[in-house]
């Protein structure tokens, strides 16, 4: 089934400028419930140590099992870029994504990793996991 106008019609961000903002858009799941697992991989994440304010770099995975909606992955880029400056514990953020992805996308299941580069001799990896 190809994307309908309608699929289109609660999008503001995707063909547009827009800015960084901590929301997240969706659009129609034409695919028979629970018969789709979408993965988003993020390979350029970066936010700040809320102590030392020094830049962590990471990966982040989101797979997740859409019910009624699929999220619009612009939207996505925007909502990840907004942790660009801001102060936020590795553990902390893989719950903080987890929850808005919930929030705005309701999927069936989610699952959301943050794999972080070495600083100071150790690396953390983080998930978080939703399921309805």
């Amino acid at each position: 089934m190809p994307t309908s106008k309608s699929d289109l019609a609660k999008l503001t961000k995707l063909g547009k400028p827009s800015k960084a903002s901590r929301t997240l858009e969706v659009f129609p799941n034409h695919a028979p419930k629970g018969s789709m697992e979408v993965t988003l991989y993020c390979t350029e994440f970066t936010c700040r140590c809320p102590l030392t304010n020094q830049p962590d770099y990471a990966e982040i995975e989101i797979v997740y099992v859409p019910d009624k909606y699929v999220v619009e992955s612009k939207s996505m880029k925007l909502y990840l870029e907004t942790y660009r400056e801001e102060g936020v514990f590795h553990e902390h953020l893989a719950m903080d994504i987890g929850k808005d992805f919930v929030q705005f996308v309701r999927p069936k299941e989610s699952i959301v990793k943050v794999r972080f580069n070495s600083r100071g001799g150790i690396a953390i990896t983080a998930e978080w996991k939703y399921k309805k």
